[in-house]
């Protein structure tokens, strides 16, 4: 003889509010009680007001207004993350204004062995011009740009080794984590958007990586990198745009745009 399953569905308590309960199964029985416990979450419920917090004498109470409320349209949509919109900045806005802070933006990596055109595919895709190289366990090995790809870096590699250009990998084009410069989150609170600007053209790079510290699941203080910046990035919050990949007429056209 089958015995009845005993599954946790919605009940409604004294009180009048939802709970679960083991309820026997029978015919129609088990989304009784379901659409009963639904109808109660989408319906008005009675609301129980506490006992106002006390004032102190002279304190006026507050006016709370509720805000207008429409149907949503049967043809709305959502909006998606648009990488085109920044905060205007000048060159005296402080230079974390500029920051792409990898707490509130997730960064955008790469293998290290997959394909150069793999590589400007996913920044394409992307909308941006550098790539976090990474292996298989998720351990930073270095940084690929949008110059390295397109320039000539891919070009001598297939001189020097004989090999066709689809077999070149990011790996040969990347700069390694031991060549990147990093600046302190630390100097980044002090600086301004022009000092981030000088730094890029006196390193002759169009980004920068910014390392803070935090714990390791062993309580070590390791280095960790927390942001980038970007020279086209920096140049769209200032209204203006680089005049192409070359990066001196980048620099030429924010250092004009920046001068007082």
């Amino acid at each position: 003889m089958n015995k009845q399953r005993v599954e946790p569905v919605a009940s409604v308590s004294a009180a009048g509010n939802p709970t679960l309960a083991g309820i026997e199964e029978g015919p129609g029985q088990r989304y009784h009680f379901l659409n009963e416990f639904l109808g109660l979450m989408f319906q008005p419920r009675n609301v129980v007001h506490e006992p106002p917090l006390s004032r102190e004498p002279g304190q006026r109470e507050p006016h709370y207004q509720p805000l207008p409320q429409s149907k949503l349209r049967p043809d709305a949509g959502y909006h998606l993350p648009d990488p085109t919109m920044s905060t205007p900045v000048s060159s005296d806005s402080p230079a974390i204004e500029v920051m792409t802070d990898l707490r509130r933006v997730a960064a955008v990596t790469i293998g290290r062995f997959a394909s150069v055109s793999e590589a400007n595919q996913a920044m394409i895709a992307r909308s941006v011009r550098a790539l976090f190289v990474i292996d298989d366990r998720y351990a930073l090995w270095g940084i690929v740009t949008a110059t390295d790809v397109l320039g000539g870096k891919p070009v001598r590699i297939t001189q020097q080794r004989g090999i066709r250009h689809d077999e070149v990998v990011v790996r040969d084009i990347m700069t390694p984590l031991e060549q990147l410069e990093v600046i302190d989150l630390g100097d980044v609170l002090k600086a301004r958007v022009g000092d981030v600007v000088s730094t890029l053209e006196h390193s002759g790079r169009q980004h920068a990586l910014v390392v803070d510290q935090a714990m390791d699941p062993a309580a070590r203080q390791r280095q960790m990198v927390r942001g980038i910046f970007s020279l086209t990035q920096i140049a769209r919050q200032l209204g203006i745009a680089p005049h192409g990949p070359v990066v001196e007429r980048s620099f030429a056209g924010i250092a004009a745009a920046i001068k007082p």
